[in-house]
């Protein structure tokens, strides 16, 4: 019994490394829409973004904006992007379809935005931030993983764009210089 309590906590905090397959890609998601969606859906020709998010994180409010100015311009290079909401124990309050689809509509969202039905897809990422950021390559491998940028406050401040950096050295077919940042924000509610 302690032996399976302590492999479920150690599974738990594994996160996805890079070099890996996006995992669970037929994992039926909710959209807003109320369609069902999966990350085979949303992948894009040239790589997929998958943004851990939420409706209410104040981490999650002060970058969204940049959720929606890198959909923006990457969509049209190839690339797919999702946001997804795994914050199970807030389904029936504050993270509820409706409230995400008026949140979406309120904010511009420009990309797919979907529940995670019983967190399956956070659990195999490892997420545990919103927002919580993977980046994966034309042939699905992880090349990316964590926060948006070094300045969630102010975007005119931003030194380093993480996510802006590693898609167009991706792009480019360069090396990522940063693959790996610490992602920010607040617990995601399992």
């Amino acid at each position: 019994f302690f032996l399976y309590l302590f492999c479920i906590n150690i599974c738990f905090c594994l996160e996805l490394q890079i070099g890996s397959p996006m995992p669970i890609v037929d994992h039926n998601l909710i959209e807003i829409s109320g369609e069902n969606i999966t990350l085979n859906d949303v992948k894009g020709e040239n790589g997929t973004i998958i943004i851990f998010s939420c409706n209410t994180c104040p981490w999650v409010i002060k970058w969204e904006d940049r959720y929606v100015s890198i959909a923006e311009r990457y969509q049209k290079m190839g690339i797919g992007i999702i946001a997804v909401n795994s914050n199970i124990s807030r389904f029936e309050g504050d993270d509820s379809l409706g409230k995400m689809a008026i949140h979406a509509s309120e904010n511009n969202y420009n990309f797919a935005y979907a529940q995670d039905p019983k967190a399956k897809l956070a659990y195999a990422f490892g997420a545990t931030k919103t927002p919580h950021v993977y980046l994966f390559d034309n042939k699905n491998i992880l090349v990316y993983r964590g926060a948006i940028d070094d300045n969630a406050r102010n975007e005119s401040n931003v030194e380093e764009a993480y996510l802006i950096n590693a898609l167009d050295q991706m792009l480019s077919g360069e090396k990522i210089t940063k693959s790996v940042s610490k992602a920010l924000g607040c617990s995601i509610k399992f």
